[in-house]
């Protein structure tokens, strides 16, 4: 619930949340907290106080017995009989970040049991998404008894029916969706917290979080998880959650809060040189922030622009220059991913001019299918609508969609399917292939089905306010305070804050091109500091100096030299009315 208090600058809805003031106050005083934060938390309708001090005590605790997802116990009694007689096991991950690092974790679980494995992450653009036939044909011939998934698996039907077939077994982890009329894959066991018949108390885990599960429980079976190593196996888990955008509730969150907390501590040769050339560590505080836009970029890059063998090559490293080689390595395909999604996005952009479709469908020839879902996340921050983009290759298109908060895509998607080779994903993102002369008519049914479900005042973008701040409240110590609420990430976001009457001081700055720096005057005399990062990159307009202005931000503490201030990072503005 919020109230609508107008439109920033480019068109966005500013919604200011409304919240309970009295409950608000009962959770300052019960737990000893700043009136601020006990409002930060009824604003997001968190009133009771067990729950609220969870999300301020990530702890061990907080992580769910593995064996309670359904399927655990049978692929511990497998994998165990497999570890025993040394036999042949693959392990088959997805090539983004959830899957690799669930892969280079998991191969470490089973090195410290003793076996060693094989593993294969198939080419985005060879092989494409998902267990294929060819891959378990080359394992089978290969002489493998024994092929775990990681990330990918659920909605593997017919792959899974030809190796059960052969005699060659079967384990699959996965966190996507089932396919509801085929329901589960023919498996040894099928782990997956999203099939429907599965009581496991969190939905939430990424693939990652699921090769943890299975880690764990392995470990514990085997006498092997002590606090110490599990602690060492949460670093990886982290990666990858905040990579794949999984929600940071619930155990997700006590996942990312203890692999963020070890981080800068990190013994690993690979991720190490991955954190220098990223700019972040090892020794430095580490934040979802980091994780997000510094390292996980680098490590799907791997994926998007070439083969993603290399991430679990980098995290498995043995020596520091082959570890330094590597994250270089990285990091150049990474600056030629951003170079690639910046012309991409203005292409598409470009085409979607004066769009009035619920759904954004665009496709052409030649586009890298690396980024189309970069861009697809891209155009619905932008134009507020799902998107769909798709790279063309003779008769056939592959595409990547991303949606709005208020439409199911997979939904939708599941309602067109008979247009489709393939598809599969989650409410908010899925991938799919179609052939070229069926993308119009996915175009107009996929409309039809998002308008008979979407009002018109849903596809506005909107900014949700935490709360109105008067200026003198913007302080240092207020930055710091708020701390105690991270991580923030994808379903606990960073708080956002609404400030009116600021003066712009001087002429704003751009930063490297792409990025706005100036400084604000409020009420009270102060001047702060205001970055607007990507500004210029994404054509927004530069405030005029001496402009009275209502300003939408986050809170940052700005790090330099042991030198530590306030910064406000902008979301939205507009020009005061007064």
């Amino acid at each position: 619930m919020g109230t609508s208090v107008g439109l920033g600058h480019d068109g966005k809805r500013w919604i200011l949340r409304e919240h309970d003031r009295a409950a608000a106050a009962r959770l300052s005083r019960s737990l000893g907290i700043s009136p601020f934060i006990g409002a930060l938390f009824a604003v997001r309708g968190v009133v009771d106080p067990e729950i609220a001090h969870r999300i301020l005590h990530p702890s061990f605790d907080q992580l769910h017995d593995p064996m309670l997802m359904r399927g655990m116990d049978v692929a511990v009694q497998r994998i165990s009989r497999a570890i025993e007689r040394r036999e042949k096991v693959l392990i088959y991950g997805d090539y983004d970040v959830d899957g690799t690092t669930g892969t280079a974790l998991l191969r470490r679980a089973l090195q410290m049991l003793g076996l060693e494995t094989g593993y294969h992450i198939p080419h985005r653009f060879t092989e494409g998404y998902g267990i294929n036939r060819a891959a378990l044909a080359a394992a089978y011939e290969e002489g493998y008894d024994l092929v775990i998934s990681v990330d990918c698996g659920i909605r593997a039907h017919e792959p899974l029916r030809w190796a059960r077939e052969r005699g060659l077994e079967v384990i699959v982890t996965d966190h996507h969706l089932p396919d509801e009329e085929s329901g589960i894959p023919p498996a040894v066991a099928v782990l997956d917290p999203n099939r429907a018949d599965c009581a496991y108390p969190d939905k939430n885990l990424a693939g990652v979080g699921v090769a943890f599960k299975l880690a764990h429980a392995l470990l514990r079976a085997h006498g092997r998880a002590s606090d110490r190593t599990i602690k060492g196996f949460l670093k990886l888990v982290a990666i990858g959650t905040v990579a794949d955008v999984a929600p940071l509730i619930g155990e997700n969150r006590a996942i990312v809060a203890l692999g963020l907390q070890d981080l800068p501590n990190v013994r690993n040769l690979g991720l190490r040189a991955l954190m220098e050339v990223a700019g972040c560590g090892p020794g430095k505080r580490m934040s979802v922030y980091d994780i997000g836009f510094r390292l996980g970029p680098r490590i799907n890059a791997a994926g998007r622009m070439d083969a993603a063998r290399v991430v679990v090559e980098l995290l498995e490293a043995v020596d520091e220059a082959q570890a330094r080689r590597l994250a270089v390595a990285l990091n150049e395909r990474n600056a030629e991913r951003q170079r690639l999604q910046r012309q991409l996005l203005k292409e598409a952009l470009a085409e979607l001019k004066g769009l009035q479709d619920y759904v954004a469908v665009v496709a052409r020839d030649g586009w890298h299918r690396g980024v189309i879902g970069l861009v697809a996340s891209k155009i619905v921050e932008q134009v507020g609508r799902p998107a769909i983009v798709i790279s063309l290759d003779g008769e056939m298109g592959h595409g990547s969609a991303r949606s709005i908060e208020e439409y199911h895509l997979l939904e939708g998607l599941t309602a067109c399917a008979d247009l489709f080779e393939n598809f599969g994903g989650h409410r908010h993102a899925a991938g799919l292939a179609i052939r070229r002369d069926r993308i119009d008519e996915l175009r107009r049914r996929l409309n039809e089905h998002a308008a008979s479900l979407l009002r018109p005042d849903q596809l506005i973008p909107a900014l949700r306010i935490d709360l109105e701040l008067p200026a003198q409240a913007l302080t240092l110590e207020l930055a710091k305070e708020m701390r105690k609420l991270e991580p923030y990430g994808t379903g606990w976001p960073s708080p956002l804050f609404l400030t009116r009457k600021l003066r712009v001081v001087g002429e704003p700055r751009v930063l490297s091109a792409r990025h706005l720096k100036f400084s604000v005057v409020g009420e009270d005399g102060i001047e702060r500091e205001a970055i607007w990062w990507r500004a210029i990159e994404d054509g927004k307009r530069t405030p005029c100096p001496d402009e009275i202005i209502e300003l939408v931000y986050s809170l940052e503490i700005d790090s330099w030299r042991e030198c530590e201030r306030l910064r406000l990072v902008v979301e939205d503005y507009r020009v005061s009315d007064d």
